[in-house]
């Protein structure tokens, strides 16, 4: 077995085990180190947004002092949900490695599929030219750190 995949794993079991979350658990990887792992706590801390993948991406920024997480890989026990894929996206991580499918979350109850197979919002743009204008203060700035 994969050891960055079995940390993962034992993530997921530690969150099942303690009822923080969903049976998910993420590793980040950097030249052949894990830097960080965490797991689902979506209910330990009433925090949509509390993934696996989100905790060790928060994780491993921190220990390693950036929020570029390039050169890292993640392991992850089920395929990325959208905003996981997103926090991936702005970190920099060009490699995912999962086990289960989204599929095989939505059959134990996860709404998975409604993401990829339902229109689930309504956007509505409002005060777009009064909302432009932190925009364009940010573009003045000269000392402005892209990420």
């Amino acid at each position: 077995m994969n050891s960055f995949m079995f940390g993962a794993i034992q993530e997921a079991f530690c969150g099942v085990k303690h009822n923080h979350g969903g049976p998910f658990g993420a590793v980040v990887v950097k030249s052949g180190k894990i830097i960080a792992k965490a797991h689902n706590q979506v209910l330990k801390n009433n925090d949509p947004t509390a993934h696996a993948e989100i905790n060790a991406i928060k994780k491993a920024s921190k220990k390693l002092g950036t929020f570029d997480l390039s050169g890292c890989e993640i392991y992850t026990t089920c395929m990325p949900c959208p905003m996981c894929l997103g926090a991936i996206k702005w970190a920099n991580i060009k490699t995912v490695f999962y086990g289960a499918s989204s599929q095989d979350a939505d059959a134990i109850g996860f709404r998975d599929k409604d993401f990829y197979e339902k229109e689930f919002l309504e956007f509505k743009q409002i005060e777009r030219a009064e909302c432009l204008k932190p925009f364009e203060a940010w573009s003045a700035k000269e000392d402005k750190i892209l990420y």
